[in-house]
């Protein structure tokens, strides 16, 4: 086998071509560049986010590269809006082959300041979100005989982090719903895996710093402070979720890849 053969066997085991993507909160950052991503190596990508603007203007850029996407308004916190947004995702594609549970929110504060309707806000869409999509898309996954599921975790899935009690609590769950989710449905070809990425340039982050009231030239400097010595950008994890999406990984489930330029190495 020569070396052309070898780059074309490869790019056929990330190929996505035939393949229907369900991609939540990807309306801008992580959620945007692996729509665009999967849509590039051939997948059909249903974006699902409560922000029509922001998701109609992943679906344009996804269609401008000459790939397929569609937008359905979503709260994943809702179960019945995620059983209408998988429902509407059938009628179209008849599959689901990937679902990529990506929508999330933070709010930076310590279990004093934080409210109660604050800490059910994020655990209602970073974790209960990922519970309604997968209850929706795994029967028929099951019935088609397998799929990849992606959760969104965190480097603070791993480990602590300051003023933002909510947010690693529901990271941590995420990881270990991937896990359990992994156990129960390997008999059914379901492949479940987490990403887990470290600081990100998304507007998720610069949200957070103008939460915490720093400056932002020395908030992102020591977002950076890691081995590789730079924030991520939402590419970054995109390719992560691909590899995770691809036959490339189809004998790994229940795992984490952390994608944070070393941050918790």
């Amino acid at each position: 086998m020569d070396f052309q053969q070898i780059c074309n066997r490869a790019g056929q085991s990330l190929s996505l071509q035939g393949k229907v993507a369900i991609v939540t909160g990807a309306a801008s950052g992580i959620g945007r560049a692996i729509a665009i991503r999967l849509a590039e190596m051939g997948a059909a990508v249903a974006v699902l986010d409560k922000n029509s603007q922001g998701g109609n203007e992943t679906v344009r850029l996804v269609v401008q590269l000459g790939c397929q996407a569609s937008f359905i308004p979503c709260d994943v916190s809702s179960q019945a809006e995620c059983r209408e947004a998988v429902q509407r995702v059938i009628e179209s594609h008849g599959s689901i082959d990937i679902l990529c549970n990506n929508a999330g929110i933070t709010v930076r504060k310590d279990v004093l300041a934080l409210e109660e309707e604050e800490w059910d806000a994020v655990l209602d869409v970073t974790l209960k979100g990922a519970y309604l999509l997968s209850r929706e898309v795994i029967p028929h996954m099951i019935r088609q005989g397998g799929g990849a599921i992606i959760n969104m975790g965190s480097g603070w899935s791993l480990k602590g982090g300051p003023k933002a009690a909510a947010y690693c609590a529901a990271k941590a769950g995420v990881l270990n719903l991937t896990r359990a989710m992994a156990i129960d449905h390997g008999k059914d070809n379901i492949r479940v895996n987490c990403v887990c990425p470290g600081d990100v340039n998304t507007p998720m982050l610069e949200s957070e710093c103008l939460q915490l009231g720093e400056a932002r030239e020395q908030f992102m400097k020591e977002a950076a402070n890691r081995p590789l010595g730079r924030v991520g950008t939402p590419e970054d994890v995109a390719n992560a979720v691909l590899f995770l999406a691809s036959d490339m990984s189809k004998w790994i489930t229940g795992a984490q890849l952390v994608v944070d330029g070393g941050g918790i190495a």
